[in-house]
């Protein structure tokens, strides 16, 4: 007889894991499927207010594109002037938090939550990812659940996060490791 790892039979969502009852999230994965996703692209402040509607803490200036897809908007909170850019995935089954002048590029994946595979159940765990101020996420960066990218960090093209990577760090590979400071340029 073969060992059991995982049997999706014994699987349940804990309770409340969603934040918000079952119709409650299918209204928000209509409206982001419609209203949301075919805004035109200049319409930030209509998809600011979208979010901020089903519980998003959204700051002042964010750029959102269309195409950006966000599991459960009141898991989420973005700061001032952050960018998240065309076909990112705010899988935020549980908390993400995005700093101030943040840069989110396309295609990256932020995934808050994941399963515990040494339990037959296969059951959820949750686990807040934290981007802070001035940090960027290039292009098709995977990050996983509960990391914490440090302020100024730059994280390269295509990397994926598992650990917490340092403040002012410019961070790539996979995993991804700090490789050298990230220089500043003081303002004038």
């Amino acid at each position: 007889m073969h060992p059991e790892f995982q049997n999706l039979g014994l699987f349940r969502l804990p309770s409340g894991f969603r934040g918000r009852p079952g119709w409650y999230v299918q209204i928000w994965w209509i409206v982001q499927s419609t209203l949301f996703a075919m805004s035109p692209q200049f319409m930030y402040g209509w998809r600011r207010f979208l979010l901020r509607l089903f519980g998003a803490e959204i700051g002042d200036r964010v750029l959102i594109r269309p195409s950006v897809r966000v599991t459960y908007p009141w898991k989420v909170k973005i700061g001032d002037r952050s960018w998240v850019g065309d076909h990112v995935e705010i899988y935020s089954l549980g908390e993400i938090e995005i700093g101030r002048d943040v840069v989110i590029s396309q295609r990256s994946y932020l995934c808050s939550a994941t399963h515990d595979y040494k339990k037959v159940s296969f059951d959820m765990i949750a686990n807040k990812i934290k981007i802070e101020d001035q940090a960027w996420i290039a292009t098709d960066v995977f990050i996983a659940p509960g990391v914490k990218i440090g302020r100024g960090a730059l994280i390269g093209a295509r990397s994926s996060v598992f650990s917490e990577m340092p403040e002012g760090m410019i961070c790539f590979g996979c995993p991804a490791r700090p490789v050298k400071p990230r220089l500043r340029q003081s303002q004038t």
